[in-house]
């Protein structure tokens, strides 16, 4: 082979070695000239991506967030009655868990509101408006107000006159009404279009959802032992 013949080959084959690495330069090239061509693209992405992590709530998340308070309030002052009202050891034990846990949530959730500047309800001032929507805010709804499981005026005073087999039959009976409620008030946020994608939201209301759900089945139990006359937690 000629000297001549073997340089041409050389430099063909030095040709092929080297274009893939010029595409992928002029690649890159044509993608940062795409880059500076909107130098405020990135600027804007950056920001909503921020945007959408800090502020991702909805009216939905906010009606829950406040509509929960006054629920969980309910909660709280049925619970307190048993001490007073000869619950059995399984209630007793049951009742100081609702309540114990329903206090710090409360505190928690007008935390969260009180954080992104909404109106920040007292637990029992708001149980009293889901109870009697005659008292409502003008302006309110009875969707607004009223949350699900619920206890009634007559519902509270009917726990209220029960002592000691009879309490905590009732006592039972409505818990598992008002939990259902709650469950059922986690359903209708998820339902809600954009609702639940806060993370703190997203995280509570499953929770709530699990928690609620758990305690159900536990006092389901505890309603057939109390029937049958047998104390069992």
């Amino acid at each position: 082979m000629t000297p001549s013949r073997i340089g041409g080959i050389t430099a063909l084959l030095a040709a092929m070695m080297v274009a893939p690495w010029s595409a992928t330069l002029v690649a890159a090239q044509t993608t940062t000239q795409s880059s500076a061509d909107a130098p405020g693209e990135a600027a804007a992405i950056a920001k909503a991506k921020v945007d959408s992590a800090r502020y991702p709530y909805t009216a939905a998340d906010i009606h829950f967030m406040t509509g929960m308070i006054g629920h969980h309030a309910q909660a709280i002052v049925m619970a307190g009655w048993a001490p007073s009202h000869g619950a059995s050891p399984s209630v007793l034990t049951l009742a100081e868990r609702i309540t114990n846990a329903q206090q710090d949530e409360i505190k928690t959730m007008q935390q969260w509101l009180r954080d992104r500047q909404q109106p920040v309800p007292d637990p029992l001032s708001g149980m009293k408006m889901m109870m009697n929507p005659s008292e409502m805010t003008m302006g309110a709804s009875d969707h607004e107000t009223l949350m699900p499981g619920m206890l009634t005026d007559a519902q509270m005073k009917q726990l209220d006159a029960a002592r000691g087999p009879d309490f905590d039959r009732l006592f039972l009976t409505f818990m598992i009404q008002h939990h259902r409620g709650a469950v059922t008030m986690v359903k209708q946020l998820f339902d809600s279009y954009g609702a639940g994608q806060d993370e703190f939201i997203f995280k509570y209301a499953s929770d709530v959802n699990v928690d609620q759900t758990t305690e159900i089945a536990r006092m389901q139990r505890m309603l057939v032992a109390q029937i049958f006359g047998k104390d069992s937690q």
